[in-house]
């Protein structure tokens, strides 16, 4: 039973994103962070245990990554709708991940799956701390400014430089998975799998 924990709490993180889009949605900042950081911390935890104990396995490989860029995407839609960043952030991010996605599949159904990298996960950071960054920003200048008892200074939209950092990790780090995907041959060995397939099919 031990051995499945990586992958529960990676289901887990998937069953966390309707909450954290929920309080996103009611302007409840506090709790989005919250909720998101516990989601953070079932990666961390299930990472650790993987490589710890080397309960690795090709679906953990898979989901870990797609929890994350799935729980990223539905925040950066949630915090795009309500105009709190621009929209051509996520549409960068979705672009990326369907090619990403696409590649993996395709991989995936030739029993070749390729794990997240350092730079993806990179990308990955860089978003999470942006993305609180402009919760934080919009409970301060929202909610704590609105206390005049409180006399606070309006915060600078500062998380848009670390938007930027991760418009650029994420660029890099497509072009570094593509670059893997060459390297190391997965679609050389994709594509004897699948003559191997057709040979075997015309005999």
């Amino acid at each position: 039973m031990f051995k499945h924990v990586p992958n529960i709490l990676t289901i887990i993180r998937f069953l966390l994103i309707p909450v954290i889009i929920l309080f996103a949605f009611q302007d409840n900042y506090v709790a989005t962070i919250i909720v998101l950081t516990i989601s953070g911390l079932t990666d961390i935890l299930d990472g650790y245990i993987a490589r710890k104990f080397n309960f690795i396995t090709d679906f953990g490989k898979l989901m870990d990554p797609l929890a994350d860029k799935a729980t990223q995407i539905a925040l950066l839609g949630t915090l795009t709708i309500q105009k709190i960043i621009p929209l051509w952030i996520i549409v960068i991010v979705l672009i990326k991940e369907f090619l990403m996605v696409s590649g993996a599949s395709f991989l995936y159904g030739k029993e070749l799956v390729v794990s997240s990298k350092w730079y993806g996960k990179l990308a990955t950071v860089l978003f999470y701390i942006a993305i609180v960054c402009s919760l934080f920003t919009q409970y301060w200048n929202g909610v704590l400014i609105g206390h005049i008892e409180y006399s606070l200074p309006t915060l600078p939209e500062f998380h848009t430089y670390i938007y930027y950092l991760a418009i650029l990790s994420t660029i890099f780090s497509l072009v570094m998975y593509v670059k893997a995907f060459y390297l190391q041959g997965y679609l050389k060995k994709a594509m004897e799998q699948g003559k191997d397939e057709i040979d075997k099919n015309s005999l």
